[in-house]
C-alpha cells in the first residue's frame, strides 16, 4: 500500500543506484526531509479538449484528460490533501509536502478562481514548501504569470510544461494545439518571473526515431529549465491512440529501446536539471500498451544497470551548444 501511494503521490522510487540528479536526494537536500507530492483536483478542464482549441485532447488522454491520480474533484482541496497526508504520516510522520495541481490544465479558468484555490494549496498545511501547477504553455496569460510571480514571493512555485515533442510533425500527430515558440516563450515569461520549469517529453511517441528523441533533450538544453519528466508513451483504451495502434499505424516501444533512448537522452542533458521522472503512471485497468511499463522498479533498474554497463551519466555527453 504504501508503495502504491508512494508512486502515485510523488513519482518513482528512488536508490542510491541512480546515475542522474534524481528529485528525491534534491529535495531531501532542499529541504531537509522526505518530500511528497500530494496531488489535488481543481476540476479544471482543458482548451485542447472543451472545443476553444479543438475537442478530444492529445490523441492519447484519458476521457478524463490528464491526471488520472489526481484527487476527486468533488472533494474540497482540504478533504483531498488529508486524505494523503493521514496515510502518509503512518510511515513518514515528518515529511513535507508538494500541493500538486496535477489533472487538466491548471491555469485554465477565471483569474478569481486561480487565487483562489493556489492560495488555498499553499495555506493547508503549515508542511507544504512548495506549489507545483500543470499546465499548457498557451494557457499562461500575463494576468497569469504575474499571479504565480506574486505568489512565488511567498513560496516557491514550479510550473511543468508538457512539451512532449519539438517535433512539428509530431506535434499535430498528437494534436498538441500550439506550436514549439509558444513553448519557448511560455519558459521564458516564467523564468523572468523566477519560476522554476519542468518539462514533460515522452519517448515513443509515433513514427519518431531515437535522433528526434534526442533532439528534443538536446533543445532542452539551451532552454534555463530546471526539471524534466520523461516518459514512454502510454496507449490507453477508448484513444484516438488507441484506435491508430489497433490500425497498426505505429509499434510500441520494447523496453530495451526505451532504455537504450533515455540513457542517451540523460548522458547528453545539463548536469544541473533535475530529474522529476523516469516512467510515468498509467491506470492499469486502461493500459494496452506498453505492458512493461506497469512494472516501474524494472524499468529503473534496467535503466541503472545499463548506463552503469555503458559508463553513462548525466551530462558526460552533453555539448555546450
Amino acid at each position: 500500500k504504501f508503495k502504491e501511494l508512494y508512486y502515485n503521490c510523488y513519482g518513482d522510487f528512488m536508490d542510491n543506484q541512480h546515475r542522474y540528479q534524481y528529485l528525491d536526494q534534491y529535495l531531501k537536500k532542499r529541504f531537509g526531509s522526505k518530500v511528497f507530492k500530494v496531488a489535488l483536483n481543481g476540476n479544471f478542464t482543458c482548451p485542447n479538449r472543451d472545443g476553444t482549441i479543438q475537442y478530444g485532447g492529445c490523441i492519447f488522454c484519458s476521457d478524463k484528460g490528464s491526471g488520472d491520480f489526481a484527487g476527486n474533484p468533488n472533494d474540497d482541496l482540504s478533504v483531498q490533501f488529508e486524505k494523503v497526508k493521514n496515510l502518509i504520516h503512518l510511515k513518514w510522520p515528518t515529511a513535507k509536502y508538494i500541493a500538486y495541481f496535477q489533472a487538466n490544465t491548471n491555469t485554465y479558468g477565471p483569474i478569481e478562481k486561480l487565487r483562489r484555490l493556489f492560495y488555498e494549496a499553499i495555506n493547508l498545511d503549515e508542511n507544504i514548501v512548495a506549489l507545483s501547477i500543470a499546465t499548457r504553455p498557451d494557457c499562461l496569460s500575463d494576468e497569469v504569470l504575474d499571479l504565480l510571480g506574486e505568489i512565488n514571493r511567498k513560496i516557491p512555485v514550479w510550473v511543468e510544461l508538457g512539451l512532449q515533442t519539438i517535433h512539428e510533425s509530431t506535434a499535430e500527430y498528437i494534436h498538441r494545439g500550439y506550436k514549439l515558440d509558444v513553448f519557448e516563450k511560455a519558459v521564458f515569461d516564467l523564468r523572468a518571473r523566477n519560476i522554476e520549469v519542468i518539462v514533460h517529453i515522452i519517448n515513443g511517441l509515433p513514427h519518431e526515431t531515437i535522433d528526434m528523441m534526442l533532439e528534443t533533450v538536446s533543445y532542452l538544453n539551451c532552454l534555463p529549465i530546471q526539471g524534466i519528466k520523461i516518459h514512454s508513451l502510454f496507449v490507453l483504451e477508448n484513444t484516438l491512440l488507441a484506435s491508430y495502434y489497433q490500425s497498426g499505424d505505429f509499434n510500441e516501444m520494447e523496453l530495451d529501446e526505451y532504455i537504450l533512448v533515455t540513457a542517451k537522452q540523460l548522458s547528453i542533458l545539463r548536469e544541473d536539471i533535475i530529474i522529476h521522472r523516469i516512467n510515468g503512471d498509467a491506470p492499469r485497468e486502461q493500459l494496452i500498451a506498453p505492458l512493461w511499463s506497469l512494472k516501474k522498479l524494472v524499468v529503473m533498474n534496467e535503466l541503472d544497470k545499463y548506463m552503469k554497463d555503458h559508463d553513462l551519466y548525466q551530462g558526460k555527453e552533453y555539448k555546450k551548444a
